[in-house]
């Protein structure tokens, strides 16, 4: 059962958006996040491919702190009420937004449930955002009044010009099985394949949990600036207590031009180059990855069909190689037809193929029945959107919930197909938890 969205009541707002000045363009968009302050952050080095980690110039993405508006949403209908949501907020808020580019003026953070029920999804409105594209810098600020907001940005531009206490790494960092023990999950992964063997399904994903622990409070710009240095292709995100690096692209919207990028089908990588190339040959001639990745890439094409035009849909996976895996990758593209915003598009894929499984319903019965949690807002879609409709969602993957000031969960799911393998299965969710674990050690 749904309820209405739970939000966060408040006068009307008055948004401005102003240029960065050249002084403070040149920053990493992590290193401007206060300590201590609610974040939200989507940030990437390279949306098309490696980029020099750390370069500001060849960052995009925006970072925020504070809430000037949230709202919370459960139910089926969870994408509506939150596009319903947001267009109310939009109607009673006064912006000026000279620069009018994806992400300037007013911006919503997001990050959804992976499931109907239970689920809490979340979106908030930050007070400050900082934003970089295509070579223009911008902050933006939420205020209850005209007056009010250009004082905002006043003394924003002012402590911008201060230097951020360095985030420092976490100590006694300690690690615990999840809901499930090792022997417990390899045990439900067999039972999975057993049913897709019988016909039961022909995909689904499982995943698994970690707890991790630490002698004192975590410092979330820490992990998420390891994060991004690490993973600078990925889409370094934080909202609400969920951050991570997610390598997959659920939906990008801007304007009429639409991109959806699809992982599946994983191998490790080796520091050994002729190992590593030896394991990306294996990855590329796999049957079961090459199915798995099949039917996650006809799940979008087919989500995509309803409201794009001009689709484009590769016939060959090409090979995304991040620090810790290889992944099989395919971006489908395609020209907006129906105007409808990310928000809309994001509705109509999750869940994709790469992250329940098909038949989806089935799938997704398999994945409450045996995975033994509740994934929450792990592989949901994460990320904003704007005032036009413009947005980008990522699916929220490689990443962890902020449970307490010192604990986290950790998330990894695995695809299975026919001929799948519970040993080969544990080692690649062991290989995706890297990612969340090396952020979380010292330098």
């Amino acid at each position: 059962m749904s309820t209405a969205p739970v939000a966060v009541p408040g006068p009307p707002a008055t948004v401005r958006t102003v240029v960065l000045p050249p002084a403070l363009a040149d920053r990493p968009l992590l290193s401007l996040v206060p300590r201590g302050v609610p974040a939200t952050t989507w940030v990437t080095s390279s949306e098309d491919g490696p980029a020099p980690a750390g370069d500001p110039a060849a960052e995009t993405g925006m970072v925020g702190w504070g809430e000037a508006a949230r709202a919370e949403f459960d139910g089926a209908e969870r994408f509506s009420r939150a596009q319903r949501w947001w267009a109310g907020w939009l109607a009673d808020a006064d912006v000026d937004d000279p620069l009018s580019l994806p992400g300037t003026g007013p911006v919503a953070f997001m990050s959804f449930a992976f499931d109907a029920v239970p689920g809490r999804s979340v979106a908030v409105v930050p007070r400050v955002v900082v934003g970089r594209r295509d070579g223009a810098s911008w902050l933006t600020v939420v205020a209850a009044s005209p007056r009010e907001a250009r004082l905002a940005v006043d003394e924003t531009l002012a402590a911008l010009h201060h230097p951020v206490a360095v985030p420092e790494a976490p100590e006694g960092i300690a690690y615990a099985e999840g809901s499930l023990t090792v022997p417990e999950w390899q045990s439900a992964v067999a039972e999975a394949v057993r049913r897709i063997d019988a016909g039961e399904l022909d995909k689904v994903v499982l995943a698994r949990d970690v707890v991790v622990t630490a002698d004192g409070p975590i410092d979330p710009r820490f992990l998420l600036t390891r994060l991004a240095g690490r993973y600078p292709s990925c889409w370094t995100f934080s909202v609400d207590g969920l951050l991570g690096s997610t390598p997959e692209m659920l939906v990008q919207r801007i304007g009429s031009s639409v991109t959806s990028r699809v992982l599946a089908g994983t191998m490790r990588r080796s520091r050994d180059a002729d190992r590593d190339d030896s394991l990306a040959s294996a990855l590329l001639g796999s049957a079961k990855d090459h199915a798995e990745h099949e039917y996650a890439v006809r799940s979008v094409a087919l989500a995509l069909a309803a409201h794009c035009t001009d689709l484009d849909v590769p016939g060959t996976p090409s090979l995304l190689r991040l620090a810790n895996v290889q992944h099989l990758a395919t971006d489908v593209r395609g020209v907006l037809a129906d105007g409808s915003p990310v928000l809309a598009l994001a509705a109509s894929l999750h869940p994709t193929a790469a992250v329940c499984g098909t038949p989806t319903e089935r799938a997704s019965a398999v994945i409450r029945e045996l995975e033994g949690m509740d994934r929450g807002r792990y592989a949901g879609p994460v990320g904003w959107v704007d005032a036009r409709g413009d947005g980008e969602f990522g699916i929220a993957l490689r990443c962890g919930a902020v449970e307490a000031e010192d604990r986290l969960r950790l998330f990894a799911g695995c695809g299975l197909v026919t001929g799948s393998d519970p040993d080969v299965e544990l080692a690649e969710s062991q290989a995706k938890l890297v990612a969340m674990r090396d952020a979380l050690e010292p330098a």
